[in-house]
């Protein structure tokens, strides 16, 4: 099914709801069970059945499942933030004792929780060169625990070699985490390039209207449980009228995107040319050092891009 296609259809299911196209706004804290037999015979690792207000209802679920087909993942769960979904992933696997690698160009509220929080309850934490590739199997410990991965990074653009980190990691059995909040399911797909658990700020383009705060965590198959326990004890949970936003948003995240680039690519051809501009950084543009890369990993790329100014005379 082509991609657009597929965000069309993708979280419907108008048979279960009496035709309706979209999924309705499903708000409910407390759930009925038939008998208390069905209650204590219920499965508590089985995320997509309604439980529990605060786990889920299918507004909630239509919009997991879209954005999870989207980008090939097996299953995904929404949070209160994109904060909140780095967190909650990071912490599915750090534990005391443990040594957890960060991309050094990480989006900067992920530092500071690995540095005021996770280090504090004896975590160790290594941030490395985010241009390493194959490198990255050098800084592996016997108690590393997960990757995190971010292209581009943040603010500075690197583009990771991420199926290169992703073989080398693979290897050792850690699993690769990557903050692809720019890339977008859209424009990439991450678990065909070797990650394993893919994190979104979905305020910025899933959701795209500038009117949900949101976090979304997609993961494998073999990831899934793990991850969704954690977000599960920490007790995250999105209100279905956010989630109801943001899947009317993740509709048009298609046409959104491909403008947004169209968009930015003129700013940063247009700043190029200034004399008062001494570098873009935007990995789309031909003259980017990560452009390669960019070109066979990703299918577009989002509106956010940095530059430098040339100094003041």
């Amino acid at each position: 099914m082509k991609k657009d296609t597929l965000l069309a259809r993708a979280g419907r299911d108008p048979g279960a709801h009496q035709g309706m196209v979209n999924t309705p706004v499903f708000r409910t804290s407390t759930v009925l069970f038939p008998d208390l037999e069905s209650y204590e015979s219920r499965d508590g690792d089985d995320y997509k059945k309604v439980r529990y207000g605060l786990l889920g209802t299918p507004t909630t679920f239509a919009l997991e499942e879209a954005v999870a087909k989207m980008e090939g993942g097996y299953a995904a769960v929404a949070l209160p933030s994109g904060l909140a979904a780095i967190t909650a992933a990071l912490c599915a696997y750090a534990k005391a004792g443990s040594h957890l690698l960060i991309a050094d160009t990480a989006y900067g509220p992920t530092r500071t929780f690995c540095d005021s929080r996770l280090k504090p309850f004896g975590v160790e934490i290594e941030y490395y060169d985010p241009l390493i590739g194959a490198g990255i199997e050098r800084h592996l410990k016997s108690n590393t625990c997960a990757v995190l991965c971010e292209a581009p990074g943040s603010l500075s653009f690197e583009m990771q070699d991420i199926p290169a980190i992703a073989e080398a990691v693979h290897r050792r059995g850690v699993p690769v985490l990557a903050d692809t909040t720019w890339g977008t399911p859209y424009f990439f797909r991450s678990f065909e390039k070797g990650v394993d658990v893919s994190i979104h700020a979905a305020t910025k383009y899933i959701a795209g209207h500038s009117d949900v705060v949101m976090g979304l965590i997609v993961t494998n198959e073999q990831h899934w449980l793990a991850v969704r326990r954690a977000v599960a004890h920490y007790g995250y949970g999105v209100s279905p009228d956010d989630c109801y936003l943001a899947l009317r948003g993740f509709r048009t995240i298609g046409v959104r995107m491909r403008q947004q680039m169209d968009n930015a690519l003129k700013v940063a051809r247009w700043l190029q040319a200034r004399p008062d501009v001494k570098r873009v950084i935007y990995p789309a543009l031909e003259s980017d050092p990560g452009h390669a890369l960019w070109k066979r990993d990703f299918t577009g790329a989002a509106s956010l891009f940095s530059f430098v100014m040339q100094p003041a005379a």
